[in-house]
């Protein structure tokens, strides 16, 4: 890397997304605690991860073509400041309706923030190689700010309250929004007369809180089915309607010629049902533990940090010499299918589960698994991005994730809540209904990783030779010499 300024850039650009990654983290462990301390029902509780997720999700797109129009660098410090100071009010908060209202705001910064990150290390690091490597540190930054979360949301849940999980954001954002400041070269935009298509960003985001609310509220009491009905309709009425404004809008949010790549379209479907497994099994399997098991929140950070833990170890290199030596979509494949096992584990979670036996062994498959999937996928999803579109191929990528983990968390924790109704109804004791309910939602997880898998392995195809994983190969002839 020697004094090349692009890597100091790099580790810029990182400290920012290890903030929002560390914030994602970190509020899983303390959920039971913000739960006891607000009142939220099961369902309810969804919408502290939702509320962000939507913003985050539904926005990531209009904040990445607002930095084409008025700079990359001057967006990604508003979002920095912006995610900041929604933490604080996050950590302020004394009510269902402020925690939840400041998580939106929170993911407003998160999406502009983050929407561009990924698009300018892609275009920061034009020589495959030298991207490959990028995106590993990137991915061990990501897979860090998982792990530290695990073990800060855990010790500052229990030795101080749940407030503090979001109060620990304040320094780290006030630090990444001045490295990158006075690290990232500035960039002129085109200007904000070519259009932003905000009335797209308005029917997306409005499609995926409806979508959401929705579901939540089928496992919630006073809704009727028609009510839902109703708001189901209204919400596929807004996503046709975006879908129908791309094609039509002179500047759309997302031109849908994009999709016509293989691997696009089908990398950021296999990312959103995988996503979506995963959101349930990191949320669900919480309270899991909190519940049914006893756990206090340290033990449930230590519990977790064995996923992040493997994440990282395999993101940094490892994944990315078996992608070149193997391919990334056969990697991606593995991946997959670890994840998969571990879920088909989970499923089957006692009463009187133990940890050595029904714990950590889901957290080792999954954590193998997540960190061999998650660099393929993305090797994959930008293996046919010109340096034009990069930034647009990151923005998908990074949708693709929050909607499929907003949508899917919605169903498991309805699905979840639902059953333990119907068991409670039957005359089951509270724990063993409980835990009826998170087995019917590992066994929904587990599908959606199954459909990932099968669309995997029937759709995407291995990258043309000179993009990313075409350069991991010729670092693995690097690295191994004549054996390879």
């Amino acid at each position: 890397m020697g004094r090349d300024p692009r890597w100091l850039a790099l580790i810029a650009l990182c400290a920012g997304m290890l903030m929002i990654i560390l914030d994602q983290t970190i509020v899983n462990v303390a959920l039971p605690a913000i739960q006891a301390d607000l009142g939220f029902s099961q369902a309810g509780l969804a919408w502290v991860v939702n509320a962000y997720l939507i913003a985050y999700g539904g926005l990531l797109l209009l904040a990445g073509r607002l930095g084409d129009l008025v700079g990359r660098k001057r967006v990604l410090v508003a979002g920095l400041a912006l995610f900041t100071v929604a933490s604080l009010l996050c950590g302020v908060s004394y009510s269902q309706e402020m925690l939840m209202a400041a998580r939106f705001v929170q993911g407003v910064g998160g999406a502009m923030a983050s929407s561009l990150i990924l698009g300018m290390i892609v275009a920061m690091f034009p020589d495959p190689r030298e991207r490959a490597r990028a995106i590993g540190v990137f991915s061990f930054v990501a897979a860090a700010g998982g792990a530290i979360g695990l073990l800060a949301g855990g010790v500052l849940a229990q030795l101080l309250n749940w407030h503090w999980i979001f109060f620990v954001n304040l320094p780290i954002g006030i630090v990444a929004a001045v490295m990158v400041t006075r690290l990232l070269e500035p960039d002129q935009g085109v200007g904000l007369g070519q259009g932003a298509d905000a009335a797209g960003a308005v029917m997306i985001t409005g499609a995926l809180m409806l979508g959401v609310f929705t579901l939540v509220g089928l496992a919630e009491p006073g809704r009727t089915a028609g009510q839902s009905l109703g708001l189901g309709v209204v919400a596929l009425g807004l996503l046709v309607g975006f879908v129908v404004r791309q094609a039509t809008a002179a500047r759309p949010l997302v031109p849908l010629n994009v999709f016509r790549s293989r691997n696009t379209s089908g990398a950021n479907l296999v990312q959103a049902l995988m996503v979506a497994g995963a959101f349930g099994f990191f949320f669900l399997g919480t309270l899991y533990l909190q519940r049914v098991l006893g756990y206090d929140a340290l033990r449930i950070g230590l519990a977790f940090l064995p996923v992040a833990v493997a994440i990282g170890a395999l993101s940094i290199d490892v994944a990315a010499r078996l992608a070149g030596r193997f391919g990334a979509r056969n990697i991606l494949l593995v991946g997959l299918g670890l994840v998969l096992a571990g879920l088909v584990w989970f499923s089957r979670a006692p009463v009187d589960g133990r940890y050595v036996t029904d714990v950590l062994p889901v957290a080792m498959l999954t954590g193998l698994g997540f960190g061999l999937a998650f660099p393929a996928l993305m090797t994959l999803a930008m293996s046919d991005a010109t340096a034009e579109d990069a930034g647009l191929a990151s923005g998908l990528v990074s949708t693709t994730a929050q909607a499929g983990g907003a949508l899917g968390l919605s169903v498991l924790a309805t699905l979840a809540t639902s059953r333990t109704h119907a068991l409670l109804a039957e005359g089951l004791g509270t724990t063993d209904a409980l835990t009826g309910g998170y087995q019917r939602a590992f066994t929904v997880s587990a599908g959606l990783v199954a459909a990932a898998l099968v669309l995997a392995a029937f759709w995407l195809r291995a990258p043309a030779a000179g993009v990313v994983a075409g350069a991991e190969e010729a670092e693995v002839e690097d690295l191994y010499g004549e054996a390879a």
